[in-house]
């Protein structure tokens, strides 16, 4: 029994549990673009750049961080690519958090290193 993830009322159990609620059904879902920029809604990039640039290596990876950390289900849909996630997924899931990381790779193990 781990306490701090087996206890409902723990802050890890409720991030995870926010997590999970905002998961899509399926990897297809994300239908994101590929290429160009993209304008983030407030929303999600309340604090610092809203515009990012998918075809600037620093930028895709602040997108998808960004999207990860502060986006809603409809949102992780929208703004992410199922092909990038899976390309900055070895790096991505070290610069996200823990809660993030766990059930993204829990829900889709084809995520998992």
């Amino acid at each position: 029994m781990n306490p701090v993830h087996d206890d409902p009322n723990s802050i890890a159990a409720l991030l995870r549990a926010r997590c999970r609620r905002r998961l899509p059904a399926s990897l297809n879902e994300s239908v994101g673009p590929e290429h160009g920029r993209v304008d983030l809604p407030l929303h999600i990039a309340w604090s610092g750049l809203r515009t990012l640039d998918l075809d600037l290596p620093r930028q895709r990876m602040s997108l998808y961080r960004t999207v990860l950390a502060e986006g809603m289900r409809d949102d992780l849909c929208r703004f992410l690519n199922w092909n990038i996630l899976r390309e900055l997924w070895p790096v991505l899931h070290k610069l996200i958090s823990r809660a993030i990381k766990d059930v993204w790779e829990e829900a889709f193990p084809e995520l998992r290193p």
